[in-house]
C-alpha cells in the first residue's frame, strides 16, 4: 500500500518536472533504470536515495508526502516570496486568495 502511493507521488512530482524517469535517475547518480524500478513497485530508495530524490525535484520530504499539495515546489516558492512583502502587501495578498477560494467554492 505505502509503496504503491510512494511511486504514485513520485510519478506525478517528476511528471510535473517534466523529466523522463531515466534522465532524473541519471541526475541524481544512479542507474538510468532507478526511478523507474522505484516508480513500477519493484525497489524502495534507501533514506538517502530519498533525500537526492527531494532535492532534485526541490521539495521537502515533507512535501512529499503531503498529498494534498499538488504543487510543492510552487508553494514553496510562494512562500518564500510571501515571507518578503510588507504587511499590507501580505494582508493584499490574503485577501485576493481568500476571494479566490470563495469564488471557486460558489461557482458550478
Amino acid at each position: 500500500m505505502y509503496e504503491e502511493d510512494f511511486a504514485m507521488r513520485l510519478v506525478k512530482l517528476r511528471n510535473q518536472k517534466g523529466v523522463s524517469a531515466r534522465d532524473m535517475s541519471l541526475s541524481i547518480g544512479q542507474n538510468a533504470g532507478y526511478i523507474n524500478n522505484i516508480e513500477t513497485g519493484k525497489a524502495l530508495p534507501s533514506m538517502s536515495g530519498f533525500f537526492f530524490i527531494c532535492e532534485y525535484l526541490n521539495i521537502s520530504p515533507r512535501d512529499f508526502f503531503d498529498t494534498d499539495n499538488n504543487y510543492p515546489q510552487e508553494l514553496h516558492e510562494l512562500i518564500i516570496n510571501l515571507k518578503k512583502l510588507d504587511e499590507k502587501q501580505f494582508h493584499n495578498i490574503s485577501g485576493i486568495v481568500e476571494g479566490l477560494v470563495h469564488s471557486a467554492k460558489v461557482s458550478p
